[in-house]
């Protein structure tokens, strides 16, 4: 059912709110707005942003200047050249910056303050913030209304004359006017959404007739020519229009903007984005999923999962920022690229609107909120400057040795980054809770209560975190709720208790489900063991980044410019009574070790060089294989560990989405190498389709030739499935040897774990056997160079003929409950 969105005030005021149903464009919002069309491919959706209401914290903090910004804003000024431009007086200063009257992409400004004005609205209810939307919506309606009298077509509105347009039709030089354009409409689209101003709704109509009249005269062609001008999100914010007004022109128009050039190799999941714009072609992908969403058409849906996964991977600092010098590098070059001009914001920005309309396609995928928590907590929660009132906010975040953060300011410095940061921290609610039905999704640990609409039910999240991984849920009211908690994959041996009594809880990376009838006072306690880790780069893994739990941390240099990267001694990182700030010895002397979204005023260091290698994080790679093309999978962890299909393999469909087929005629899977590489426990559990029972095929085979490696193959000389490990070849293996044999053309969940000298074998989430003497530590096999699925180090084995699905390795053993857990949940 489409949602009605209302405003916190609204929600407040309303005994009878309905649930929130599919968002246009995901965003939970807040305006007596309905959907004419509901979202295809959707099965989670967005609470109304009144709906959730922030408590005391960090993000409280940010949001409560960005408030006082919004009111502060002078809105003649920001009107000031869109009045001139159609000749109407103006007596206002103009602004500066990029809002100045010379530059080429004035305007930008207003549609960021539009959205920011209606999400802080839909959030509060202070009709201080619908009066300022209210008052520049109908001054851009006067605007519009002379644009025939200016010279322009109907419908035209803009800070800058419709020749701009022209230019970038010629192909002549001209700074992006399709982008600015798109700022103005998506504050127009938000505008109506949040605030129900009809009159937002009537500009944006006229608007969007005049862009469908410059695009349809075009040949495809040119289209196709003016596409490499950057347009920022055109597409995305039409097809939401579509999809509000079920007009179908809005759709066609949305598609004159669908990039072949950029489209055609994320469809063949092909990485082509190295020295493409980074904030240029997101938009483009975030377009993708909504157009996926309006017409059900899976290439564009493939488009963005591949988009995600490729920049998630291979293009992200460990931050969870992308982009040097605003353009994407070669995949995998982090440590290459680490300067002042990193990490531009408005690419975290769209990346987490991005996610969010994967969640809402996939919310079993926990490695989404992985990746956006990530990117929420250490880049746009630390990109704004607490020392400002207003909320003056970051545009690069550098991470070279010695950077030091720099913000906007009130009227000149309206960068692209200014802009969204303002839209970023209006919204903090819109992600912390999801529902479809009875189930409700907790996917950030952020200090908020929910007030579920219709349903007489608020639950209460409590938490400090990252100070404390913990969090404390509280339920008022009464009825059935199916709970789904994330729990991180940074988050080895969580725990979770309902009114004190210990719950089962999943591994890492997935979802903690509780289903029950709940009453009031009812909690949940969450536990998540934050450990100190460090992220190597993958081009230089001496290059690190040392986090606890998911949050970065930055050595503190003061004033001190530094010239290199700091050698740190890994040994020496020492806890101190704050969980969150470490001391260590670094080449520079003792150094602090603090959040980097704490830090603040001073210059820093978020790399390390590092010689001793960083023990494996506890997840170390999960492949879902749910790509259905291509020939290369995923690691869903954001390790960025990316599988290879080899010799043959193909897709097939899985135990859950899709799944890798393995012929038994030479087709395997290669991992990278390494990937146990001075591991003490493990595990290693997937799902598996034996098409055949063979004899040394391999599940899989982790190894530097036949004298070294581990090994799982579904069936042995005994006919049974075996474990082993050796460094002294087949003569000195350590085993564990199952007991039955496996049945073929049917889904069999297989692990193996061991800790210490106990290994244990479970099949469907049972042990079937173990061994109490197994000496030989992955370690001890050091940095494997073969790492392979379905394909054995002896190269007289069989390959295995089979179908492999959710392939997941650990540093660490899972308890019997999590292998349980991964076989009940099918995970």
């Amino acid at each position: 059912m489409p949602p009605l969105f209302l405003s916190r005030r609204a929600l407040l005021q309303s005994s009878a709110a309905v649930a929130a149903g599919a968002a246009v464009g995901g965003l939970a919002t807040g305006a007596p707005a309905q959907a004419a069309r509901p979202d295809i491919g959707v099965s989670a959706y967005p609470f109304p942003l009144g709906a959730v209401a922030l408590l005391p914290g960090p993000f409280a903090d940010n949001t409560a200047r960005t408030h006082a910004y919004l009111k502060f804003l002078d809105a003649d000024r920001l009107l000031h050249m869109f009045r001139v431009t159609v000749g109407i007086a103006s007596s206002a200063t103009a602004c500066g910056g990029w809002e100045s009257p010379s530059t080429e992409l004035r305007g930008h400004s207003m549609g960021h303050v539009l959205s920011a004005l209606a999400q802080a609205y839909a959030s509060t209810g202070d009709t201080a913030f619908k009066a300022k939307s209210d008052y520049l919506v109908t001054s851009l309606a006067a605007c519009q209304d002379r644009a025939t009298a200016a010279g322009f077509n109907a419908g035209y509105l803009s800070a800058f004359p419709e020749s701009f347009i022209d230019r970038v039709e010629a192909r002549q030089q001209v700074w992006a006017p399709y982008y600015t354009l798109h700022k103005t409409i998506a504050g127009l689209l938000d505008a109506y959404r949040l605030t129900g101003s009809a009159l937002a709704l009537a500009v944006l109509q006229r608007k969007a007739a005049w862009v469908a009249l410059r695009n349809s005269r075009l040949t495809y062609a040119q289209r196709q020519n003016m596409l490499d001008t950057e347009f920022g999100g055109m597409a995305e914010t039409l097809t939401n229009l579509y999809q509000l007004t079920d007009n179908p022109a809005h759709l066609t128009t949305a598609q004159y903007f669908d990039h072949a050039e950029i489209f055609d190799p994320l469809a063949a999941n092909t990485d082509a984005l190295a020295n493409y714009h980074a904030n240029t072609q997101i938009p483009k992908a975030l377009a993708a999923i909504r157009e996926y969403h309006a017409t059900g058409t899976t290439r564009y849906r493939d488009i963005a999962v591949n988009f995600w996964t490729m920049v998630v991977n291979r293009h992200s600092y460990a931050i969870g920022a992308n982009s040097n010098g605003e353009y994407f590098k070669a995949p995998g070059r982090i440590a290459g690229e680490l300067s002042d001009t990193t990490a531009e914001c408005c690419n975290s920005y769209n990346m987490l609107k991005l996610t969010r309309q994967l969640f809402f396609t996939t919310p079993g995928r926990a490695d989404l909120f992985d990746f956006h928590e990530k990117a929420l907590f250490n880049h746009l929660l630390g990109a704004q400057n607490p020392a400002s009132a207003h909320g003056f906010h970051s545009y690069y975040t550098p991470l070279r040795a010695g950077g030091i953060k720099a913000y906007s300011n009130d009227y000149d410095d309206f960068t692209c980054c200014h802009g969204t940061g303002m839209e970023t921290n209006t919204k903090h609610g819109d992600s912390i809770y999801f529902v479809n039905g009875d189930t409700l999704w907790v996917n950030l640990f952020i200090a908020s209560v929910l007030t579920w609409p219709g349903r007489s039910i608020t639950v209460r999240q409590d938490t400090t975190f990252p100070q404390a991984g913990t969090t404390r849920l509280t339920v008022t009211g009464s009825g059935t709720i199916d709970l789904r908690v994330r729990v991180p994959a940074w988050a080895a041996g969580a725990t979770i208790r309902v009114n004190g009594a210990l719950q089962p809880a999943p591994a890492p990376g997935g979802y903690a489900a509780i289903s029950r009838t709940w009453t009031s006072g009812d909690t949940v306690d969450i536990t998540l063991p934050m450990a100190l880790t460090r992220e190597s780069t993958p081009d230089n893994s001496a290059v690190q980044a040392v986090k606890v739990g998911p949050i970065v941390l930055a050595g503190q240099y003061g004033t001190s410019n530094l010239s290199g990267l700091p050698t740190l001694t890994a040994s020496t990182l020492t806890a101190t009574a704050d969980p969150l700030r470490y001391t260590a010895t670094a080449s520079t002397g003792q150094v602090t070790l603090l959040p980097f979204y704490q830090t603040h005023g001073q210059r820093y260091s978020v790399y390390w060089t590092v010689n001793d290698t960083p023990p494996p994080v506890p997840f170390v790679a999960h492949y879902p294989f749910d790509e259905g093309s291509g020939t290369t999978a995923a690691d869903a962890t954001g390790n960025g560990r990316t599988a290879t299909l080899a010799g043959g393999a193909t897709w097939t469909t899985g135990r859950t989405g899709n799944a890798v087929n393995l012929t038994g005629t030479g087709a395997y899977v290669q991992l990278p190498p390494g990937l146990l590489a001075g591991a003490t426990a493990f595990t290693a559990a997937c799902w598996v389709r034996l098409d055949a029972v063979t004899a040394w095929t391999r599940i899989f085979d982790f190894g530097s030739g036949t004298g070294v490696n581990m090994f799982l193959t579904p069936r042995s000389s005994s006919g049974f499935p075996r474990y082993a490990i050796t460094t002294g070849g087949a003569g000195a293996e350590q085993r564990i040897d199952g007991t039955s044999a496996l049945t073929a053309g049917v889904w069999t969940h297989l692990a193996v774990t061991q800790t210490g000298n106990l290994g244990v074998l479970y099949v469907n989430g049972a042990e079937v056997a173990r061994n109490t003497s197994l000496t030989t530590r992955p370690a001890a096999l050091g940095a494997t160079t073969s790492n392979r699925l379905g394909r054995s180090q002896y190269a007289g084995d069989p390959t295995l003929d089979a179908a492999l699905d959710g392939f997941r390795v650990y540093a660490r053993a899972l308890t019997a409950a999590e292998v349980a857990s991964l076989h009940s949940t099918g995970s």
